[in-house]
């Protein structure tokens, strides 16, 4: 997977990327991430790539030049997918995740200030994509929110996809609770079925303790997967559940 950012702030984006997890993926050659500043493609002299709206109106607004030159320069390939980063988009979930990361390429297009001319987001017929109902100051840090959640749905990017099978929402519920040695600490102990070695026993303990802690964390959620639940197993454990609460 190629992240192609197209951001006035390309630092942001290649410190972030230089820790942890993300960069153990690039270093290994499944992720690769590179930024692009439309600083460098205005034809003004000051470097200049925003100016006061049309019918006026507070704040600047990012120009078309320098957008449309650097968004030419990227390599894309044909079935890359261009998204923009703008609180006007589809909210960004799990179900989107895994869906981008079927991709081999996503370019991202970071606003700053008051945003962009619209005719940016004609011009490179970007989805639009929103991490929140909120306002952040720019798109690095929505940018990189998804680059990390794209990036652990990618074979090889967590050696094990197991770990990005049992993630939160992964298939529409809340993670189980984890526990770690210690067995007690400061009164407080790990359940007694998670010591038996009994591995059948394990996996539906965890399986009813994801629905308990969506239901009292994420009802939403909860109803939803109660709603589409077609698996047997999972209904028997769900009526268990629903008795219990």
């Amino acid at each position: 997977m190629r992240f192609d950012v197209v951001t006035l702030f390309p630092d942001m984006i290649n410190q972030a990327c230089s820790h942890s997890i993300i960069a153990r993926g690039i270093d290994s050659g499944v992720i690769e991430v590179n930024t692009f500043n439309p600083r460098d493609y205005t034809k003004d002299k000051h470097k200049k790539v925003d100016d006061t709206p049309f019918g006026g109106g507070a704040g600047m607004v990012l120009m078309c030049q320098p957008y449309f030159d650097c968004f030419d320069a990227i390599d894309k390939d044909a079935d890359s997918e261009v998204i923009i980063l703008s609180p006007q988009g589809e909210v960004f979930n799990q179900q989107l995740s895994m869906e981008l990361a079927k991709k081999k390429q996503i370019v991202f297009i970071c606003g700053h200030y008051e945003g962009f001319d619209e005719r940016i987001k004609q011009y490179t017929k970007a989805r639009e994509v929103s991490i929140g109902d909120y306002v952040l100051t720019g798109g690095e840090l929505p940018a990189l929110c998804m680059i990390d959640s794209i990036s652990r749905n990618i074979e090889g990017f967590l050696g094990k996809m197991d770990s990005a099978h049992f993630d939160s929402f992964s298939d529409g519920l809340l993670e189980y609770p984890q526990y770690t040695k210690p067995r007690e600490y400061c009164g407080l102990e790990v359940p007694e079925v998670l010591l038996g070695g009994n591995h059948q026993e394990i996996a539906k303990w965890r399986r009813k303790q994801q629905f308990i802690v969506t239901y009292k964390k994420r009802r939403d959620l909860f109803d939803n997967f109660k709603k589409n639940c077609n698996n047997k197993y999972d209904i028997k454990l769900l009526n268990e559940v629903l008795k219990e609460l």
